[in-house]
Formats: structure tokens, sequence, C-alpha cells
């Protein structure tokens, strides 16, 4: 006999004060140990020592206290990461039927997702309490033939993902068949080919990786969408879909006059952002449908009320704001999947994660219609989901950025209220128990570190971190607000700030920031500030050869050479010049890149969901958001410090060998020069991470320098460029095509990681332990990186041990951030380890290692990048 909806919830609500003695969702023993008051934090203790985490096989390994998180992390991490068309033939079917590029493009957008969302095929996992995929199955990566597709049908044809060192994807006959078939139509017609053919000019492509000889690279906005942005969760969930459908009509109906361009503008957006919204609330109703079949096959009673609970969850937050806890962690995945489906730009950030969540926990809980440890396994069920979300990149940004899945699911807790109270609620402390309990690299986990908050949280942060995980990140809020103050962001707003991708720095629902526009390799810039425009390395061999020197020209202009420098002024000017030189040009490049999405790719859905864009009546493309920020960083600080005071040293100083001299020593990449290679690498030498003044000011000259010619330049959103200092992985990917630089780095190594010190083959510069590298990481202006900055540090576990290496690793937390920095992350792990490791990758398949912005299976990794893990400091002890 059938149920009514009504009965069905009753059931549902029962089972599930019911799910936490069931012995299908954890042993009872386990969690009759669980705390379940309101108001008291997690499910474990605050002070809770996890221990190492289990390096084994994660399709074995059992880390949550509930069973159905571990039968979901074994099947998931089970699945072979595949390639899959069916996003892209169900995108070229639309984009041929609804006109593709011309007329309005952001309705044709519109339609375009309205009819992949009708037709793309969908599933429901077993055990998954959180639904819904990003446009292919888990573990599945779709493809976006609107950004680009040159690099697909090369890759397919000549480089197979499945022979990739790193980044692997299973690529089936029928699959690339699919591809190859889309291929002739899309040949002109994406963004990338518009970006390159109609928008860039030699003078901006030449200094770019589309150019041969890359200072700067602009692949992830070229080859892909823009991401790094956050939803407007807040009003999501307020509103619900019919809420925001009644906003924007709302404002289509005060439009009383249809003659001008700027009200038809905005009435092209508003009706393709109530296309897109529609289309969200049957994508929502397709789940629903699907687990009520899965519930009518479903033989156990228990899982069957689960699904048809979910089924009531997707229909009612189809149109409705959210009942309670469950629904609304549905809404908030599956909104977010779906801005994914529309483009694939990630690091679409799950910002504020605990406080806007918050009152829908707190109102289920008071009126006893969930439990805390049912919570918990909700949330599980969430990371998991997470982490079956997959990005193929083309084969150069996937060296740049190895192992990165998705790339840039931060998760954000703790941190302020907008009217500067601490926000630590118990669902931070369900977050981090979650993170413990799954051991994933996704979601990239992070936590704001608030001085006022309580002892407590701060325990329960440092001890996930002693797990070994590389998370979760810390964030420090007393440096973040005065920076964010300095971009012209309200107090009210900096004080809610959160988390984009690695470092970046957003207003969640009210800034479009385009974060992690671009690296720049401030070494490059160097290099031919040296060597009076020219390439070091420079040989027929480069593709650039013929039209650069072989035509008599040189790649960068000559503004001096170090073989006729009379000081270290003059070579400090030259790379000044060639800074502004290459910044100009970089920005030019990335004004042109924004300009092409805003023609070809508005995000009609993205933007329906944000209350500035509605009200604006702009897509966020074209500038809808409040704030409106373009975010590049610079790579490689302390390469080119420590290149200066070793010129200084070695060459004006102390005079051991001529300009001249030094620079053919860099063309022959030391080879012959070994006495000085070893100086270069030693302490006899002062360098940046030793807290010494005289070194650490040439690595601050570097970045203040990019900080000038990027910061307050105009985009063309209406804002303002806003610079980081970082580099994630790609100081690996940048040295393999960089030169050897004088601070004693061979060529083609890894130049420094981020804000810290540099480590070469020869040794690391850091030497006078992990106070003194913080204390110089603090010496750059980080109120002048808008951006972000990222410091790395790495302890082993001997050092961080126990009750007393907790609370020595939140003193020194405190000495840091009170100098007003952004960010550290903490990777805790002994170097031994990563050397076995390397060696016998079939017993480490679950280690985890701290990358840059994120953390990645080690054994997974280039070697390239392994060797940079495995070269950074250890520190052993605080």
């Amino acid at each position: 006999m059938e149920m009514s909806k009504q009965q069905v919830q009753a059931l549902v609500e029962q089972v599930m004060c019911q799910m936490a003695k069931s012995p299908r969702t954890g042993s009872s023993a386990a969690n009759s140990q669980f705390n379940e008051v309101l108001g008291e934090g997690g499910c474990e203790p605050f002070d809770k020592e996890y221990g190492m985490m289990n390096f084994g096989d994660p399709t074995k390994t059992s880390p949550s206290p509930y069973d159905r998180t571990n039968r979901i992390l074994h099947r998931v991490c089970a699945i072979t990461e595949a390639a899959d068309a069916e996003r892209a033939m169900l995108y070229t079917e639309a984009h041929k039927m609804f006109g593709g590029n011309g007329g309005s493009q952001i309705i044709t957008n519109a339609k375009i997702l309205n009819y992949i969302l009708d037709n793309i095929t969908i599933n429901i996992y077993p055990d998954e309490l959180i639904v819904g995929e990003m446009g292919a199955p888990a573990r599945c990566s779709p493809f976006f033939p609107e950004f680009s597709f040159d690099w697909i049908v090369d890759e397919l044809n000549n480089s197979p993902w499945y022979n990739r060192k790193t980044d692997i994807f299973a690529c089936s006959d029928q699959t690339k068949a699919d591809l190859l078939s889309i291929a002739e139509y899309w040949e002109g017609k994406n963004l990338k080919d518009h970006v390159v053919n109609n928008y860039l000019t030699q003078e901006e492509i030449k200094g770019s990786s589309l150019g041969g000889r890359p200072i700067f690279m602009p692949n992830l906005y070229v080859y892909g969408g823009v991401g790094h942005t956050c939803l407007d969760y807040e009003t999501i969930l307020n509103e619900g879909y019919s809420g925001l459908k009644r906003m924007i009509v709302e404002q289509l109906e005060a439009i009383d006059d249809f003659t001008t361009l700027a009200n038809l503008k905005k009435r092209e957006f508003y009706t393709a952002a109530l296309i897109s919204l529609e289309a969200a609330s049957k994508f929502f109703r397709r789940y629903a449908a699907c687990a009520r079949a899965k519930a009518a096959a479903e033989t156990n009673p228990d899982e069957k009320k689960i699904l048809q609970q979910i089924a009531e969850n997707c229909d009612w937050v189809s149109e409705n704001k959210p009942k309670g806890y469950w629904d609304a962690l549905q809404l908030y995945h599956l909104a977010s999947n779906i801005t994914m489906i529309e483009s694939n730009g990630h690091s679409i950030t799950y910002a504020n994660f605990d406080q806007v969540l918050y009152p829908f926990y707190e109102k289920d809980m008071k009126e006893g219609k969930i439990t805390k440890s049912f919570v918990a396994q909700c949330m599980e069920s969430f990371y998991v989901k997470i982490h079956e979300l997959r990005k193929l990149r083309d084969e150069e940004t996937a060296t740049l950025n190895s192992e990165v899945g998705i790339g840039g699911p931060c998760l954000v807790v703790g941190g302020q209220k907008a009217d500067g109270s601490d926000a630590t609620n118990d669902l931070t402390y369900l977050a981090i128990e979650a993170h413990n309990h799954t051991c994933l690299p996704d979601p990239w986990f992070a936590c704001q570190w608030n001085d006022a908050a309580p002892w407590e949280i701060k325990v329960k942060m440092v001890e996930a971190i002693k797990i070994g995980t590389g998370q979760p990140k810390l964030f420090n809020i007393e440096g973040i607000i005065p920076t964010e103050l300095a971009k012209g962001i309200s107090l009210e707003d900096a004080r809610t700030c959160t988390m984009v991708g690695c470092v970046e720095l957003d207003v969640p629902g009210k800034e479009y920031g385009a974060h992690d526009l671009c690296y720049y390799s401030l070494p490059k810039a160097m290099e031919l500030a040296l060597n009076g425009g020219q390439c070091i390395d420079c040989s027929p061999n480069c593709p650039r050869f013929s039209i650069c020197v072989g035509a008599g020209k040189t790649l960068g202009p000559n503004t001096g050479s170090l073989a006729t420098a009379k000081n270290i002024d003059e070579v400090k000017d030259s790379y000044r010049q060639q800074m502004k030189y290459w910044c100009d040009r970089m920005v030019s490049c990335m004004n042109c890149v924004e300009e092409a999405h805003k023609d070809l790719k508005p995000l009609p859905f993205l933007s329906g969901m944000n209350k500035c864009a509605i009200e604006n009546g702009v897509d966020l493309t074209a500038g809808g958001a409040k704030y409106n920020f373009s975010g590049p960083q610079g790579v490689g600080p302390a390469t080119v410090g420590d290149s200066l005071i070793n010129i200084q040293k070695i060459v004006f100083e102390d005079k051991r060998i001529t300009g001249e001299q030094f620079l053919d020593c860099l063309r022959k990449d030391w080879k012959g020069y070994e006495e000085i290679y070893q100086l270069a690498n030693s302490d006899r030498i002062p360098h940046f991470g030793n807290d010494n003044d005289e070194a650490d000011a040439y690595s601050v000259f570097a970045s203040e320098c990019y900080f000038e010619f990027i910061n307050g330049r105009e985009n063309v959103r209406g804002g303002k460029y806003a610079a980081g200092l970082y580099s994630v992985s790609a100081n690996v990917g940048i040295g393999m095509i960089q030169a050897a630089t004088p601070d004693g780095r061979k060529a083609y190594e890894a130049v420094s990681n981020c804000i810290g010190a540099v480590n070469t083959m020869a040794g690391n510069h850091d030497v006078n332990g992990p106070t003194a590298m913080c204390n110089s990481a603090a010496k750059y202006d980080h109120q002048k990186a808008g951006n972000g900055t990222l410091l790395n540090i790495r302890f082993t576990p001997n050092s961080v041990s126990g009750k007393e290496g907790t609370k020595n690793m939140i003193g020194f937390i405190h000495s840091y951030f009170h100098q007003n920095p952004l960010h550290i992350q903490f990777h805790i792990q002994n170097v031994e380890t990563l050397i076995d490791a390397q060696l016998h990758p079939e017993n480490y398949k679950g280690l985890l290692v701290r990358v840059a912005g994120y953390s990645a299976y080690f054994t997974r990794l280039s070697k390239a990048l392994q060797d940079d893990l495995i070269h950074r400091n250890a520190f052993d002890e605080i």
C-alpha cells in the first residue's frame, strides 16, 4: 500500500532519530559514546587524539566510526577515474539547436543548460545520504567543448590520458570516437580559439604560455571556465528557487521602459536567469523521481525510508526553502554541482559552511527531528560526494597543478560573523570530525583562526592537522580583515570573508573575484633582466626562435645585463623595468580573456542565484557583483631574492667572479663553477627564511615590484586587480621551463614554493628553524597581497606529538598570526616516509601529502613534484 508524503515524512523523522543506534550506520558501542547534546561541540571530545592517518589502500581502510561512511569510501575510492563524453555531446546538440554563438548569448546559454539538465544521465549510488553529480558519473570527468577543444583532439590522438604519468584518466573507444566526432564543429567556435584569433595580439601572446616561452600562464581561463567563486548560499537557502524566481520577476516587472539598451540587457539577463532556475528545479525533481524508483526496488526497510526521504528532500527544495538540515545540505550540494555543469570553472567554494547551515541544524535539534551523529553522517556523505568530482585538464595545466581533482573545492568553517563575534558552533566541530573520519584530499578543508574563538576549537583544529592529511589549512582573520579593507571592502563584509580555491580571499555572495587568474613567473622576469631581455637558455630549438632571436629580436626589452651592471641597484632597476613590461602585457592579455568570457560564456544560473546580480540586472561575468576583482599570483619571490643577494655578495662585494662569468655559469648550468654553486647554496651567504633582514629585504623587493605593477589596475568588469603571492604546485611546472638562476638553482628545478624559502638539490636555504622561517615570511606586505598568500611548513610527527605538541603548535600559530599574515598550512610527515613511498608506492596508496593549496595522494604525483616535497625542509622541533 502506498503511503502519503505526510506518512513518509513522519516515518523518516522517526528513523532519523534512531539512526545513530542502527547497526547499519555504525557500531552501537561507538555511537553510545557520542555527544548528542546541542551546543556542546561535536560528537567526539574536542581533544581527541586521532594519531597519524592510515597509509594503506583507501578501498580497504575504515577511518570513520560509521559503517555507512566506510562503505561509501570503499566504493568510491575503488572507481577508476575516466573521461565521459555525454555532456560534451549534449552541449554540442544544443549549441547547434539554439544558434551557437550569436543572438543573445546569455539566453542561448540558458537554453543549452536547460537541455543538458533535462537529458544528462543521473545516478543515485548505494548508501549515500546526499545525492547529485556534475554531469558525469562518480569520479568521471565531463567535457566542456565551448571553452577549448584542440588539446582534447591532440591528446586523444598523440598523448592518451591513460598513458600520463599523473592525472591519469581511462578513456573508452566509444568516448574517444564521440569526442573526435564533434572536433570539426568546435574548431573556431570555442572560447580559446576566439581569444587567440580575435582578442590577443602577438605582443600579448609572446610572453604567455600560448606563445612558447612564458612569463605568465593564463591556462586556466583560456582552456576552461572561471569558477573561483562562492555561491550566494545564504540567499539560496533562505529564499529557495521559488523565492529567487520571485525576486527576478519583481525586478523585471519594475522595468517600465525597454527603449534603452541597458534595460533591454537587463531583460535578457532576467529571462536567461529564469530559464536556468527553472531548469535547476526540474533537475532536482529528476533526482526525486530517481530516488523513488530506487526506493521502490529497495528491500531493506531502513534504506527504503532513507531513499524515500531523499526523494522528498529533492522534491521540496526544487522550489522551496529547506525545512531542516538534511534537505538544506541537499540543496547546498546540488546547487553547487549545477554551477559546475554550467561551467567547468573549478574552485566553487563551500563558504561559511557551518554558519549558513546552522539555523537548519539548530531547528531540527531543538525539535528532536535529528541527531548529531546523523548530521555527522550526512556531512561525511557530502564530503565523499565532493571527492567524486573530477576535471580532466590539458597536460600542460595538469603539470602545473598535479592531482588536484576537481580543483579548489574549499570548505570553510570558523571565523567571525558580520558583527565581529566569533562564529564557532557545533557544525564547526562536526565539520572537522567529518574530515578526520574520511581522510580524503577533498574537500579542500579550511578553518579560519580567530583569536576570540574558544580554546577547544583551536585544539580540535590542531589535532586534525596532526593526522597528517595536510588539512585543515588555517586562515588568520586578524590579517584578513585589514587586507580586505585595503581593497575597499566594508568592515562588515571583511569580517565574513571566506577563502576560494587555494588561499584566495572572497566575500561570499558579493564578490566575483576571478581568483587564480594567471601565474606570473618572477624568476623569468629576473632572467630577462640579467640577460638583456633574452632567455639564458636561448637556442634554435625554441619554438619562437625564428621570430625572436633568429629575427634579430629578444623576448623582452633590453633593460640591462649583469655583464655590464656596476652595482646591485642597476640589477634591481633592470628587474623593475622587466616586471612592469610583463605585468602590462599580462593585464592586457587577461583583460582580453575576461572579455571573451563575458561575450561567449555568461553564467545565468550562477548569476540568477546571486542577490547582487539580481538587484543589478547584470551577469556576474559582466560586473554584476558588488566586488569585482581579478587576482593573478606571483610565483618565486625567494628565488629572485636569493638570486639578488647572491649576486650582491659574489659579484659586487666579494668579487669572486664577474657578472659576465656569472651569466656564463648560468648558461652552463653551473658546470665548471662547482665552487660558486656550493657557495650560492651555503649559509656563508644569508638567505631568505632565516629572519635576516638584509637577505629578506631582497625577496620583499621582488614582491613589492609585483604588487606595484598589479594592484589597482582596472579590469573589464569595472573592478580592480588584486595581486596574490603563491604558486600552489606551479613552482614545479614553472621550474621545468626555467633556466638556472643565481640563487643556486639548476636548470629546470622547481623555483621557490609560495612565500617559503628556496630549496634546491644542494639543500634548503632556511636553516634557522621554523620560527625564523615564519618571521621572514611575515615581512612580506600581506595587506598588499589581496588575492592571498600561502606558507607551507613541515614538521615531523614526533615534534608535534601528544598534548604538549598540540599546545606548542597552537603557540606557534599564534606567534605567526599576530604578525598579520594571511595563511599557514602544515605537512606532518617524515622525509624517510616520503622516500620509502617513492620507492614502494604499493605500500602507501593512502598517503596524503600537503602540496601547496591542496593535499593529494603522494604516490599519484609526478616524480618532479614528489622530489620537490621530499626536498622541502622538515623541522624536528617547534
